[in-house]
């Protein structure tokens, strides 16, 4: 899978052979709201107008300001979005929103199996 840096390197970003896009933000990183919405246009920009399942990455993130959480809840082209971390932290950062406020159906994993066999359980596979 080719990757492209994004949001100033906090940010990896790229499509698996699956069809699934995987956004990897940098651990440590201190998230706001110019973050989001400009890691949130490179999942439009890379899906071309296709509703795609979505992984993101999110292990170890330091912060995430409270305008870059209500930006989450705008629309993208992401179908479905597992957010993977590493724990109860992380767990902690990704439910700062009800399941209902994002614009699609999103859940939390702490297991990289669990995420993508939830993701792709509804997704169309690519043509090859």
């Amino acid at each position: 899978m080719k990757t492209t840096s994004i949001v100033g390197g906090k940010a990896s970003l790229g499509i698996r052979e699956d069809g699934v896009i995987h956004l990897v933000w940098q651990p440590g990183s201190s998230l706001d709201v110019d973050d989001v919405k400009s890691a949130m246009a490179e999942v439009n920009k890379i899906s071309k107008g296709l509703a795609m399942p979505l992984l993101a990455e999110m292990a170890d993130v330091k912060t995430v300001s409270h305008h870059a959480r209500a930006a989450f809840s705008t629309p993208t082209a992401a179908s479905r979005i597992a957010l993977l971390g590493a724990g109860p932290v992380d767990w902690m950062i990704a439910n700062f929103r009800s399941a209902h406020s994002y614009p699609c159906p999103t859940r939390f994993f702490t297991r990289r199996t669990e995420a993508l066999d939830w993701i792709l359980a509804s997704a169309p596979q690519p043509e090859h």
